[in-house]
C-alpha cells in the first residue's frame, strides 16, 4: 500500500509534492500503523480513505495552481488547527449567557412592576434597575478584565490573525 500511496502523491503538482510529500507519507505511515489491527475490512476501509483523499486533494491543488482559488464541488469542510477556539472563549460565553439570562429575568420583573414605573416620582430610579445595571457592569468588567489578561499575553484574535500562514503564489 505505500508503493501505491506514493506513486498516487505524483498527480500532485510539484511544487506541493515537494513541500508537502514526505510530511504526508508519515502521516500514513502512522495512521496505518494504528489501523493494522482493525479487521479486514476496517483495513480496506482505510486504504479506499486514503486513495480517495490523495485523488482529492491532488484535484484541490490542481484547481488552485490553474485558477488561483481553491474551490471543488462537493469537499468536506477542512478543518484547520490554527483556528480553533481559545480556552478562554468557553468561559466568556458562559459569563455572556449568564448576563442575557439575568438580563431576561430581570426585564419579565420590570415587565411585571411597570404599573409601579408609572406611578413612582419622576426622576428617581428603581432599586431592580439599579440592580439591572450593576449585574451589566459586573459582567461588563469580567469581561473587559479577562480580554485585557488575553491582550497582554497576545492571544486575542487580532494577535492570531498575524499568525496566520499564508501560502505562496503558485502561478
Amino acid at each position: 500500500m505505500l508503493r501505491v500511496y506514493r506513486s498516487l502523491l505524483y498527480l500532485y503538482p510539484a511544487l506541493v509534492r515537494a513541500e508537502l510529500g514526505d510530511e504526508m507519507t508519515a502521516v500514513f505511515l502512522q495512521a496505518r500503523v494504528e489501523v493494522g489491527e482493525r479487521s479486514m475490512f476496517g483495513r480496506a476501509a482505510f486504504c479506499l480513505r486514503e486513495i480517495s483523499g490523495l485523488i482529492g486533494g491532488a484535484l484541490r491543488a490542481h484547481v488552485l495552481s490553474w485558477f488561483g482559488f481553491d474551490w471543488v464541488p462537493f469537499r468536506r469542510f477542512d478543518m484547520r488547527p490554527g483556528f480553533r477556539f481559545p480556552r478562554s472563549t468557553v468561559f466568556l460565553m458562559c459569563v455572556i449567557l449568564a448576563g442575557v439570562v439575568l438580563a431576561i429575568e430581570k426585564a419579565k420583573t420590570v415587565v411585571e412592576m411597570k404599573e409601579g414605573f408609572a406611578s413612582g416620582a419622576a426622576g428617581t430610579l428603581d432599586p431592580m434597575l439599579w440592580s439591572v445595571l450593576l449585574a451589566m457592569a459586573i459582567v461588563f468588567a469580567a469581561v473587559a478584565a479577562v480580554w485585557g489578561v488575553l491582550f497582554a499575553l497576545h492571544r486575542t484574535g487580532m494577535h492570531r490573525l498575524g499568525d496566520v500562514q499564508t501560502w505562496p503564489d503558485q502561478r
